[in-house]
């Protein structure tokens, strides 16, 4: 194995989330959602909060890891990382970042997470509210270009328009997300299915996307707790092992005028090759997805970059049956993701394809060993990992 790996050296050893709320419902501010999140992933583990020495975030957190280990009483702060900007881009770099200190030796213990109350902070969704702008929004937010529907809305048509993706195939990646919630008790969504004729008569967000292709508005936080592979193994009996996670961007990937030359790009086509050759995998050897979706064009552009299916073949591979677990041959966002379980920036998405791994879902693949969970399609730093059994260290 190359020294430069994060393969067989580091495991997940606990998972936290607070209940997932609607968007100005929670009844905690943020910071204390963090913290609750944090404590349910050390309950979860079998730890003491105490034993955390770092903190990974993303999106520009709020939540100081200084003020977080005064909190929990921390006898030492060893590691703060944050990665700047790319939305839910950071949520599996996060983990990466983790995996990293802790394989450099910077930490012992260390979580990644994010926590989000946009009741008292504002919504992510909506277009700008300013007499003024200047920067990037400047080049968009005078012509119309204020919201992320907008923006991810232009690149989805070119996707239409360059490669013949059908708006059906849009259609599968929503209905399976909601068919997945129904099953999922932690699921904003649950209790509301979806079919075809309630989706085909939602309003118009931005075309070509409807209400159902957009992720959800929510409070909450969630948490991961990364240690060494020996220690993991002392902590717990369902270790979770990072294969491979990488991040990154394509050439001029984010440019401000919206004239990168790969226009049509969920921005993994050159981290994917990296990140199989670090974790010895293939695309052949994936058995669930969580794929991030803000909106589910990305989800098709994501799926396409990673391998799993082609330009030619996702109108035949993404359909619904396919998409489902757990007979589909590509189950795809199992807790309901972004879409149906809750928009947590992306780290519930990572939080389910550890519960694959661990074989705790609530829509359970049956003997899943390899797990893939892509992060923030379409900005301008995105990232993957790739999650396996002890089996699968080969």
């Amino acid at each position: 194995m190359s020294e430069h790996t994060i393969r067989g050296r580091v495991a997940v050893v606990g998972v936290g989330e607070t209940t997932y709320y609607r968007r100005g419902e929670s009844p905690d501010p943020e910071f204390v959602l963090v913290l609750k999140a944090v404590l349910n992933a050390c309950e979860d583990a079998g730890i003491d909060s105490r034993t955390i020495d770092g903190f990974c975030s993303y999106s520009n957190d709020r939540n100081m890891p200084a003020r977080l280990a005064n909190a929990l009483g921390l006898p030492e702060l060893r590691y703060s990382v944050m990665q700047w900007g790319s939305g839910g881009g950071g949520a599996a770099a996060a983990i990466g970042n983790a995996a990293a200190a802790v394989t450099a030796g910077y930490a012992d213990c260390v979580v990644a997470y994010r926590g989000l109350a946009q009741g008292q902070y504002g919504r992510f969704g909506s277009g700008a509210r300013t007499n003024a702008v200047s920067g990037p929004p400047a080049f968009t937010v005078p012509y119309g270009v204020m919201s992320p529907a907008q923006i991810y809305a232009m690149r989805t048509t070119r996707l239409y328009h360059d490669h013949d993706i059908s708006p059906d195939t849009l259609k599968a990646v929503a209905m399976a997300a909601y068919h997945h919630a129904q099953r999922n008790p932690r699921a904003v969504m649950q209790g509301r299915p979806l079919d075809a004729e309630t989706y085909d008569q939602a309003r118009w967000i931005t075309e070509p996307f409807r209400l159902y292709d957009c992720c959800l508005e929510n409070d909450g936080a969630a948490a991961v707790i990364v240690m060494s592979a020996d220690r993991a193994r002392d902590v717990t009996d369902l270790p979770v092992y990072p294969l491979s996670i990488q991040q990154g961007g394509p050439h001029r990937s984010g440019a401000t005028v919206h004239n990168e030359p790969d226009y049509v790009t969920s921005s993994f086509k050159t981290t994917a090759p990296r990140l199989y050759a670090q974790a010895g995998v293939g695309p052949g050897d994936v058995d669930v997805v969580q794929s991030y979706e803000n909106f589910t064009g990305a989800v098709v552009m994501s799926l396409i970059e990673h391998g799993l299916c082609t330009y030619e073949s996702a109108n035949e591979v993404l359909t619904f049956d396919n998409l489902i677990a757990p007979d589909g041959g590509l189950p795809l966002n199992t807790s309901g993701g972004n879409l149906a379980e809750c928009y947590m920036h992306g780290l519930g998405l990572q939080i389910e394809a550890i519960r694959q791994i661990r074989g705790t879902s609530t829509n359970q693949v049956p003997g899943a060993s390899v797990a893939l969970a892509n992060a923030g399609p379409m900005v301008e730093v995105a990232s993957t990992a790739l999650y396996g059994t002890e089996e699968a260290l080969g």
